[in-house]
């Protein structure tokens, strides 16, 4: 038997899961315009072990959304990851975030392309085929009328960024879905539980998130 505690931190939503070979025993998540995930975070972990009558010692693994996202929140979900493997001896799983994304959506034929909202017109997306294969490789791209020209077949487009982006991408193959705005826990559940059995880890010491671009910190405007 394997658990799996996956936690998913890249975006507003702050999620976790827990599985057990491959199936979902427990999630909680919540998003809020304020990032609440260092509040929320270790909260959320405690309810749904004691919801699925298990403590952290019956964990066999630790899965966490990689990026790209939120630096913030990324680096608040990483470090509870390493934290518990560090502490229970237990390996570390990755997993794409725009994979995650991508998973709550099922074509018959088509593409998919997850965007996470990136600031101003820039998101980060990739693209995956029907079969949730990615088909062009994660980037941070500036969106104008020419984005995704090249792609002649029916193309949904998810995420946190579809609102901004409508209004630009206007051709009639593409098709934005709404209601799907942000990854969720429940969703690692199949793809931590694939990488478990193959044994495909990362190293708990080194393992950095998939951040795209370099952090920027910012000085609050005042006076306003």
């Amino acid at each position: 038997m394997s658990i799996i505690l996956n936690i998913e931190t890249a975006t507003k939503n702050c999620s976790v899961s827990l599985s057990r070979d491959g199936a979902l025993l427990s999630f909680r998540e919540i998003a809020e315009q304020g990032y609440s995930h260092a509040e929320k975070l270790h909260l959320f972990i405690e309810e749904i072990l004691i919801d699925s009558g298990l403590a952290h010692q019956d964990l066999s693994a630790v899965a966490v959304s990689q990026g790209p996202g939120s630096y913030t929140g990324l680096r608040i979900g990483v470090s509870a990851a390493k934290g518990l493997c560090y502490a229970l001896q237990i390996p570390l799983i990755a997993i794409d975030t725009l994979a995650v994304l991508a998973e709550q959506v099922r074509i018959e034929e088509g593409l998919i392309i997850p965007m996470i909202d990136a600031r101003r017109m820039e998101v980060y997306c990739a693209v995956f085929d029907s079969d949730h294969q990615q088909v062009i490789e994660t980037s941070a791209e500036i969106i104008t009328d020419e984005a995704f020209r090249g792609l002649t077949e029916k193309v949904y487009f998810i995420g946190d960024a579809t609102i901004k982006c409508k209004e630009i991408l206007t051709r009639p193959n593409f098709i934005f879905r709404e209601d799907i705005i942000f990854p969720s826990a429940k969703e690692m559940v199949p793809l931590s539980w694939n990488k478990f059995e193959g044994s495909n880890f990362v190293d708990v010491a080194y393992f950095e998130p998939l951040y795209l671009k370099d952090f920027v910190a910012t000085t609050p405007k005042k006076g306003l």
